[in-house]
C-alpha cells in the first residue's frame, strides 16, 4: 500500500488486519471539501483491495469531532448545476465506503455534523464517544443533506425520526443516538478506539468471505440508488435559491438568517 502512504488530509494506520483511516484536518474539525474526498477515494479503493486487511476504523483526529460537516465556505459559489455535481460526488464516495467488501466501523469521537454524520452513516457500524453529537442541520442552511443523509437516516432511525432530526436541524447526544439506532454503542471518550479495535478485532477472527457475504447480502436487499438521486437532485436545485446563499452567508456572519422562500 505505499502508493497511499502519503496524504494532505488523511492518516493512515494498519496494524495487522485492522487499518484506521483518521480524518485530519483539525484547523476545521476534519470538514469535508474536494482533497479529501480525493484521499479518501484513494484509501478505501486501497484498502478494499488488500487482502490482507479484514475491517477498516475511520474516525477523526483528537476529541473534538469525527468530522464538523461539509466545508461551507465552499458550498457558497455553488449554483444548481455546480451544487448537483458537488452532491453527486459526495454521494459516489460515500456509497464506494458502504460499498467496501471489509467492515468500516465509524468511531464517532465528537461532532458528527451534516456530511460528517453522513460519513458516518455509510460506514458499516458506527460507535460514539459519550461526549458525540449527530446530527443534519442542513435545512438551517436553506439546503437538504445531500452525500445520502435523507436516505440513510430513514432506514437507520425509521421515517418518523428521521424527519423529525432532518426537519429541526437538532443534534442528538450519544445515548439518544444509541436509543435511535444511530450508532450501536457508546463508549467513554478515552475507551473509545480501544472498544472499536476490540469489535474490529472479532470481526477480523471470522472467515473472510462469509463477512463479505454478509455484507453482499445485505446490500441487496436495501438499494439506494433511486433515493440517491432524487436527493442529488434536488441539492442541487437548492443551491441556485436565494434561501441558499442567505443561509450559508448567515451562517458565516453568525447571525439569523432571513428566509424570502426564493
Amino acid at each position: 500500500m505505499s502508493d497511499v502512504s502519503q496524504f494532505a488530509t488523511l492518516l493512515l494506520g494498519v496494524d495487522g488486519p485492522i487499518a484506521t483511516v483518521t480524518l485530519n484536518r483539525p484547523e476545521v474539525l476534519h470538514a469535508l471539501n474536494a482533497p479529501m474526498f480525493d484521499e479518501l477515494e484513494r484509501v478505501f479503493a486501497a484498502l478494499d483491495a488488500d487482502d490482507s486487511v479484514r475491517v477498516v476504523l475511520l474516525t477523526g483526529a483528537g476529541e473534538r469531532a469525527f468530522a464538523a460537516g461539509a466545508d461551507i465556505r465552499g458550498l457558497t459559489e455553488t449554483d444548481a448545476e455546480s451544487g448537483r455535481k458537488v452532491s453527486d460526488r459526495g454521494q459516489a464516495v460515500m456509497r464506494q465506503i458502504e460499498l467496501c467488501r471489509k467492515p468500516v466501523i465509524a468511531c464517532v469521537n465528537g461532532a458528527a455534523l451534516g456530511g460528517g454524520c453522513e460519513l458516518a452513516m455509510a460506514c458499516t457500524l458506527r460507535i460514539a464517544s459519550d461526549t458525540a453529537k449527530m446530527g443534519l442541520p442542513e435545512v438551517k442552511l436553506g439546503l437538504i443533506p445531500g452525500y445520502g443523509g435523507t436516505q440513510r437516516l430513514v432506514r437507520l432511525v425509521g421515517r418518523g425520526a428521521a424527519l423529525k432530526m432532518m426537519l429541526t436541524g437538532v443534534l442528538v447526544g450519544a445515548e439518544e443516538a444509541l436509543r435511535l439506532g444511530l450508532v450501536q454503542e457508546v463508549a467513554p471518550a478515552a475507551e473509545l478506539m480501544a472498544r472499536a479495535r476490540a469489535l474490529a478485532t472479532v470481526i477480523a477472527g471470522m472467515a473472510p468471505l462469509a463477512v463479505e457475504g454478509v455484507l453482499e447480502a445485505v446490500e441487496h436487499g436495501s438499494s439506494l440508488e433511486n433515493g440517491l438521486l432524487a436527493e442529488a437532485h434536488i441539492f442541487g436545485r437548492l443551491c441556485g435559491t436565494a434561501d441558499k446563499q442567505e443561509g450559508l452567508t448567515a451562517f458565516l456572519e453568525k447571525r439569523k438568517a432571513v428566509w424570502s422562500g426564493r
